[in-house]
């Protein structure tokens, strides 16, 4: 049994849930952070209904469509999860229910923390190596996010 691969980061944002919800769902506030994900290539935003199975697409400046997956858990201002692939990938890994990008929100000593998860990258090859380039990019991401969420 190989051993699980996961980013796992928390932030502490000082707005309420429904704030932080609308920058990681609305493309309008999404693209903005989305672009820690493209390393100096395209810009590309998140879209998606965000309904339990619905598609997830992150589309490019021209709306090509560079990863997509579904919404395998939604509460709203709660929890967000949904699978990723990259649709140039020949194939895809088997996933679990735990699999994808996780956003969990929850109020401790009245501030909002955004926990996110992302993996299980023991599924590919140089996982370690997708791991890691990913912890960088959540370390940019969030910051971005908290500061989104506290000026709107």
């Amino acid at each position: 049994m190989r051993n699980k691969l996961f980013v796992d980061k928390t932030i502490e944002i000082d707005a309420p849930a429904s704030k932080v919800w609308d920058v990681i769902t609305i493309s309008e506030y999404n693209k903005q952070w989305a672009l820690e994900f493209s390393s100096g290539g395209p810009q590309f935003h998140l879209e998606s209904t965000w309904e339990l199975g619905s598609p997830v697409f992150w589309k490019g400046q021209d709306d090509t469509v560079i990863v997509e997956g579904n919404v395998t858990a939604v509460q709203q201002y709660k929890l967000l999860r949904f699978t990723v692939f990259d649709v140039r990938s020949p194939e895809r890994p088997p996933v679990t229910e735990e699999d994808g990008i996780t956003f969990k929100l929850s109020e401790e000593n009245g501030k909002m923390k955004l926990h996110i998860l992302q993996g299980d990258f023991s599924a590919m090859t140089d996982g370690e190596k997708y791991r890691d380039a990913s912890a960088d990019i959540w370390d940019k991401v969030l910051p971005k996010v908290k500061e989104m969420a506290e000026q709107l």
